[in-house]
């Protein structure tokens, strides 16, 4: 999503019922101006007869708001119409800080599921997982209802607690979470070093991500003395945030070369980005870099993790990511309401698009620490109805390979819990860097796409 919001207004006649004198500028032809006046015909007509024979009295507000919401939901599962309260929650996650659980969440065939909790939140922390079903809270059914309505319960006063009912793929009943709601003060940015390796993760891209990033690395330099052996971008359950904060992260590691494109309506207008633009140089000087992603890893995530790829200047290792490749920017109604409206596509340096497909990792890594790894459902972009199509149409048949049943990954949960391992990923990720070094850039270059000429 755009940090900024679009100036632009749009207007409805159509509650004052009449039908307008004259038709848009995109209705070119006499057939289109004719179907035109017949769609608004017939929803005059359906609003005529709601309001007359409806069991109970409805506002013209409700009626209104519902037929918004029912002609953006025809297009594509991330655009929406913008309440006031919708707004305002938007407004908060752009600035980092907002009260409730850490969970990003989707609604599917009338239940909410959920995509990623995000790192170090009251969610996370409570076991919450990708792919987990909530159907009640706090003892009532939340199954039917809608996913702001959701999204509302679940947000409350700091402090609360709020009881989840959770259905998990793979066990045989569900099982009820308590979490108390926290301020979700979004740091984006946290780095620690290990042995030498510089840890940077990212838990969301929003203002001022780019900056905190660059400001990680000069750290991680200043800790090791002799500079670091590399450094390891978590971008796991990283569900994205501001476009501009993501080419601020990619420009912190690339020095040369396109980061991302926009290709909307309008195939002569493609706004590009390029590094050099946000951040001057190569802050790690030319470190090796290794990018891990998953299935939560999503959109700005998708960009930093599919540009340093494409450029061999990372080397991206976990789970396919969520496959996001979809730009969308606010158009503000009125001061309290607006539009979410998706307006284009973004391309990698490379030219692909991550949309549907993900990003696929250099080296796949499953997350074997989870003892529910192999039965958890994973959410993807092309599990959410509505999604956009590729129109690069990627049928890659090998984006869900098992990769568990190779030697290296047949250790158990409890196995690498009894050797000190937490986290299977990024303990595989800290070796692959130990072992290698400097070499780890040249198995980049040999894993990651070649980069193709601009169009």
């Amino acid at each position: 999503m755009k940090k900024f919001f679009a100036a632009s207004v749009a207007t409805a006649v159509l509650a004052l019922g009449v039908i307008p004198s004259s038709v848009p500028a995109y209705a070119q032809t006499d057939r289109e101006k004719e179907e035109l006046y017949r769609e608004l015909e017939q929803f005059l007509a359906v609003y005529e007869k709601v309001k007359a024979n409806y069991v109970d009295d409805v506002e013209d507000k409700q009626l209104m708001e519902g037929a918004i919401q029912g002609m953006l939901s025809s297009l594509d599962a991330h655009s929406g119409f913008l309440d006031r309260s919708d707004f305002e929650n938007l407004q908060t996650q752009i600035d980092g800080e907002y009260g409730g659980l850490g969970l990003s969440v989707t609604m599917e065939e009338g239940a909410v599921k959920v995509i990623a909790p995000t790192a170090d939140t009251p969610a996370d922390r409570a076991g919450m997982k990708s792919g987990d079903y909530i159907t009640h809270l706090d003892g009532n059914l939340i199954v039917g209802g809608t996913l702001d309505e959701a999204v509302q319960q679940m947000r409350g006063k700091p402090g609360s607690a709020i009881k989840l009912t959770v259905v998990r793929p793979g066990r045989d009943k569900a099982f009820d979470v308590m979490i108390t709601r926290a301020i979700i003060d979004l740091k984006p940015v946290k780095w620690e070093v290990q042995d030498k390796i510089g840890l940077i993760t990212i838990s969301a891209f929003s203002e001022g991500t780019g900056k905190d990033v660059a400001e990680a690395v000069r750290n991680v330099q200043r800790a090791v003395p002799g500079g670091p052996l590399g450094y390891i971008v978590d971008l796991r359950s990283n569900p994205g945030g501001i476009l501009q904060e993501a080419v601020a992260v990619s420009d912190v590691f690339l020095d040369d070369g396109e980061i991302v494109s926009e290709r909307g309506r309008d195939k002569r207008q493609v706004p590009r980005w390029y590094a050099e633009s946000m951040v001057p140089g190569d802050v790690t000087k030319g470190a090796p870099v290794i990018v891990l992603v998953d299935a939560g890893s999503a959109s700005a995530s998708e960009i930093v993790a599919g540009a340093l790829q494409d450029h061999h200047r990372g080397l991206v290792m976990g789970e396919r990511s969520f496959g996001k490749g979809s730009v969308q920017n606010v158009l503000p109604l009125t001061r309290e309401t607006g539009l979410r409206l998706t307006i284009a596509r973004y391309h990698l340096p490379s030219g692909r698009s991550v949309q549907e497909g993900g990003i696929k990792p250099d080296i796949p890594v499953p997350q074997l620490s989870d003892p529910d790894y192999q039965s958890r459902t994973k959410i993807r972009e092309s599990d959410l109805r509505r999604h956009l199509i590729n129109e690069l149409k990627d049928d890659d048949k090998e984006l869900e390979k098992d990769q568990s049943k190779e030697p290296r990954f047949q250790q158990t949960a409890e196995q690498l819990k009894a050797s000190g391992v937490e986290d299977f990923q990024l303990y595989y990720a800290m070796q692959t860097l130990q072992r290698l070094g400097k070499n780890t850039m040249k198995m980049a270059k040999r894993q990651g796409p070649v980069a193709a000429a601009r169009n």
